[in-house]
């Protein structure tokens, strides 16, 4: 199961931890406000009052564990920032940060963060639909709840076909395209063309390690396809 950290639990922080909860994920939830973590108790599914600059006590509490860190910090960009900096020492392979101008986000992402969140002008319902999927290589929105993404295929679907997978029946989704790596015939074709593009396989193409599947469904379904 996915395990995520929100940190810094204002209202984008809180609403986030609520809709990871409910998606039926591990949140583990941080403040140092008392009072913002005895409300998180309502959702997290741990919520830990301290300073999330501390390396000691984040290691401590296993935040080096989780796969996923969310800093929602948004009154103080310098513990914003350390935060963003510990996180990817402690090698979490995701860190998304919270910034107010573009300033900051170009300083976050220049010490480390994956990817940056603007909490005023995007919901925190929608950013954990995203989290949700985070291993998908691209995402396109659809229309409200609806998809379009691309993924490393599975391992439990490498040799199988779609309709072994009933990927419509069983996973509620449609598999659009395969992109396809080809090995080139020569040494000098290395540079060319080295992928094909398979528009709506049958139900008889046979899945192969590598292939990037590029799906379309509800948000829901997306994010309950296998990861491995």
């Amino acid at each position: 199961m996915l395990r995520f950290a929100v940190i810094g639990l204002g209202r984008f922080g809180m609403q986030l931890t609520r809709s990871l909860t409910e998606a039926g994920v591990d949140v583990v939830a941080i403040d140092n406000d008392r009072d913002h973590v005895e409300q998180a108790r309502d959702y997290a599914t741990l919520a830990i009052r301290l300073d999330a600059t501390d390396e000691e006590a984040m290691r401590a509490q296993g935040l080096s564990e989780v796969d996923v860190g969310v800093i929602g910090i948004g009154h103080d960009f310098e513990a914003a920032a350390l935060t963003t900096a510990l996180l990817k020492t402690l090698r979490v392979p995701k860190v998304i940060a919270r910034a107010s101008t573009t300033t900051q986000a170009r300083i976050l992402r220049s010490i480390g963060a994956d990817d940056i969140v603007y909490p005023e002008g995007e919901s925190a319902t929608r950013w954990a639909n995203q989290l949700l999927m985070f291993r998908v290589r691209n995402l396109v929105e659809l229309g409200e709840g609806h998809s379009l993404v691309w993924i490393t295929a599975p391992q439990v679907w490498h040799h199988k076909t779609p309709h072994e997978l009933r990927l419509r029946q069983k996973h509620h989704v449609n598999l659009v395209a395969i992109s396809r790596a080809v090995k080139p015939d020569a040494e000098e074709d290395a540079l060319r063309h080295t992928s094909t593009v398979i528009i709506v396989p049958g139900a008889d193409e046979e899945l192969l390690p590598d292939d990037i599947l590029i799906m379309a469904g509800a948000n829901d379904a997306l994010s309950s396809l296998p990861s491995d």
